[in-house]
């Protein structure tokens, strides 16, 4: 039998890699075996192109006690107590349905930490979306806010941090990135490993639909626009809060052998990687699988990718108590199979063997490519701008300036978009959004708390992938150390086009690259993690978007530290003096345009900087920490003056004399490793001192003072317009 090319496109496998399936069985595949064999080698599932360069990643340290290779990562954070964490992509499906797409991201994301045996304590969402002067793209951040909000607020699991950013390239495709993290003992941490010949194989939670079928397939073509509206799946937040209960009530028993959730592919790669990883086989029947349909097939049961739904393995001889607990919880479950000593994944519909695959064939088997790797000449081209080149500032244009860029979306408020989300509850969040450079929260129990944040500036990567590679590190890394907490490690996905493209698959490798240097550098490894490819509509990609999700420890939480500025405070800037404009918002919203050379970056002297901050804040030495990012300094300032509710009045000139006398690089470029602080007046000679022994560079800025922000000898400015401005950015 010769297979259509239509056939394979459905399964999103090539003709070559059919030749392989037929080669590996030596006979052709069934119909569920290919569905299956497309699934588990989808871009989603196999990570076919991403695979060889993620061995570049850093994935140990005394702290990991789990990497890659698991549903989480998971790392100590003292008190025999262990972060479990990751961050996972839902950008196609809310492309086409919003509200739902991000809905079901959470809730998948959310399964992924629990299963991990750890209760989830906090969610973190990374969006990107097009211009808000598009009605569609309004659309498209409402429902994704709504999704997130509503899924996140039901679980009773709050939304403490994140980023927001806004390009042309998103309009079609956004990109909605989802991260949780819960917290875990040490001895409760749980694998997805099955084992024991025997064993019972369990599906408990939500019946199976045919919702989501080829979930995993559609997020692996390069236009998800033919696809259809019933691959996206729909979610129960409530049904997810029974799971996660009965989850972890039964993980406090012996009987559990290992647990996944059912995911992209669905039962499919559930029970798949469960044998592989365990080096054993599993067999199930359909026909023991609920149906909230009678008439599906094999086919559809093994792809389905209906939410709410997990797999366990359990002992034979605690099924009694383990359906008791589910039970108790209200949830439904089947005994679908059971473990084998065969090494085949075998599945039955009505007593005929429908698919029987060496697990390893799904998994180890699964090919890999590495593709032609050439920069696009255009974006060589763009970065060769020299954006000195343009008209410096006018001093009497410094505030129209600093009032746009505090209205621009990409630098504005986000109030709108987190009063959404209930960061509030379990009542343990210590500094919640928008109040510091990222959320803390306190673990109850000891008197340690944990600080997170979601980063990455697309224009960076896009203009220099290695280089924007390394921001996106080193600045989630420098927003959790403004709280005073260490970094320990990070989840990341990478969001990017069509591989197959050479100019793709060079910013693919490149920006990989650069966040391994960065995160061996700041002692960061990469413990988890998700790639979304293939995000581009009509041939066109989005920009390139490797977003970091970090998380750090604080030993004392009641020495975290927030962004705003207090009333006889002095400001100081610590780190880099010198910008650039090359890449800035400055330059995208003053002379609507992305070119230029994102800033230097040194991962070494970044580790310096961001110790000495670590270092002020668990002192007491300081009161106020902000780093500097899109929009540079004054917009730095501004937002800590504007968060303690104050006015300052500061002193460019130092600034001025290293950004050769330009106004517009002094007060809007940017530049990595920076940080704002405020302090008492009496403790800024120590900063200085100390920032001088650490070999970091400091300006002393001025004071906090008034209701106005006085840059001396250019302009003066009344705060509560600067925040009028700040706040009201994205109701424009």
């Amino acid at each position: 039998m010769t297979i259509t090319e239509q056939a394979l496109r459905e399964v999103a496998l090539s003709r070559p890699e059919y030749d392989q399936i037929v080669e590996l069985l030596g006979r052709e595949p069934t119909p569920v075996e290919l569905g299956m064999f497309g699934a588990m080698w989808s871009e989603h599932c196999g990570y076919k192109h991403s695979r060889p360069l993620l061995s570049k990643f850093p994935t140990e340290s005394p702290r990991v006690l789990q990497g890659p290779g698991e549903n989480a990562g998971v790392v100590d954070i003292g008190d025999g107590l262990g972060a479990a964490f990751k961050i996972e992509s839902h950008n196609h499906p809310s492309a086409i349905e919003p509200y739902q797409g991000a809905a079901t991201g959470v809730g998948g994301i959310v399964r992924d930490v629990f299963t991990m045996g750890a209760r989830p304590v906090a969610l973190l969402d990374s969006l990107h979306f097009g211009p808000q002067s598009s009605p569609r793209n309004r659309y498209l951040l409402s429902g994704v806010v709504g999704g997130i909000g509503g899924y996140g607020n039901c679980l009773g699991i709050p939304t403490v941090a994140g980023d927001i950013f806004f390009a042309d390239s998103y309009s079609a495709n956004p990109l909605v990135n989802a991260m949780c993290v819960g917290v875990v003992r040490h001895e409760m941490i749980m694998r997805a490993r099955a084992s024991g010949p025997g064993n019972l194989v369990v599906v408990v939670g939500a019946d199976t639909g045919r919702d989501g079928i080829h979930g995993a397939t559609f997020a692996s073509v390069d236009n998800p626009e033919d696809s259809h509206r019933g691959v996206v799946q729909v979610g129960n937040p409530f049904l997810e809060k029974l799971l996660l209960e009965a989850c972890l009530e039964l993980l406090e028993t012996d009987y559990v052998v290992a647990m996944q959730d059912l995911g992209a592919a669905g039962l499919t790669s559930s029970i798949v990687e469960c044998a592989s990883s365990g080096g054993v086989g599993i067999e199930i029947d359909i026909a023991k699988v609920s149906r909230r349909e009678a008439a599906m097939n094999a086919y559809e049961v093994m792809l389905s990718e209906s939410q709410e739904r997990m797999l366990v393995i359990i002992r034979e001889d605690g099924l009694d108590a383990v359906r008791e607990i589910f039970d108790r919880w209200d949830l439904h479950s089947d005994v679908v199979g059971t473990v084998t000593d065969d090494g085949m994944v075998r599945i039955l519909e009505d007593g005929e063997i429908v698919a029987n695959v060496p697990a390893t064939y799904y998994t180890d088997e699964c090919p890999t490519y590495v593709r032609p790797s050439i920069e696009n000449p255009d974006t060589i081209e763009l970065r060769a701008f020299d954006p000195d080149v343009l008209q410096d500032l006018a001093h009497d244009e410094l505030e129209s300036a600093l009032l746009e860029l505090l209205r621009s979306h990409n630098v504005c408020s986000r109030e709108r978009v987190t009063r959404t989300y209930d960061h509030t509850i379990l009542s343990n969040t210590v500094v919640p959004p928008i109040a510091g450079d990222a959320a803390v929260i306190r673990i109850k129990g000891t008197g340690r708390g944990l600080a997170m944040k979601t980063d990455c500036n697309p224009r960076y990567v896009f203009l220099n992938p290695r280089k924007g590679g390394m921001h996106a590190v080193a600045e989630a890394a420098r927003n959790v150390a403004c709280t005073g907490a260490t970094p320990v490690a990070m989840t990341n996905c990478l969001n990017f086009g069509n591989p197959e493209k050479p100019d793709v698959y060079f910013q693919l490798e490149q920006a990989v690259s650069g966040m391994a240097d960065a995160a061996r550098s700041l002692s960061t490894p990469i413990v988890s993690g998700n790639v979304s490819l293939y995000n581009e509509t009509n041939g066109v990609p989005v920009l390139p978007t490797p977003v970091v999700g970090m998380i750090g420890v604080l030993e004392d939480v009641g020495r975290s530290c927030g962004m705003a500025a207090s009333a006889g405070d002095e400001l100081l800037l610590l780190g880099t003096q010198v910008a650039t404009l090359g890449a800035s918002e400055y330059l995208a919203v003053r002379h609507t345009t992305i070119a230029g050379d994102p800033p230097d970056i040194d991962p070494d002297f970044e580790g310096r900087l961001q110790e000495l901050v670590i270092g002020l804040i668990e002192q007491g030495i300081v009161t106020g920490t902000h780093d500097t990012s899109e929009g540079g300094l004054l917009v730095s300032i501004s937002e800590m003056l504007i968060a303690g509710g104050t006015g300052a009045t500061i002193d460019l000139q130092a600034l001025l004399e290293v950004n050769g006398g330009r106004l517009d690089r002094a007060a809007f470029g940017e530049a990595a490793s920076r940080v704002v602080v405020s302090a008492p007046v009496g403790m800024a000679d120590e900063i200085v001192a100390k920032a001088r022994a650490a070999d970091v560079p400091v300006v002393r800025l001025g004071q906090v003072e008034g209701p106005t922000l006085n840059v001396l000898g250019v302009s003066q400015m009344q705060v509560s317009e600067l925040a009028g401005a700040w706040r009201g950015g994205l109701d424009d």
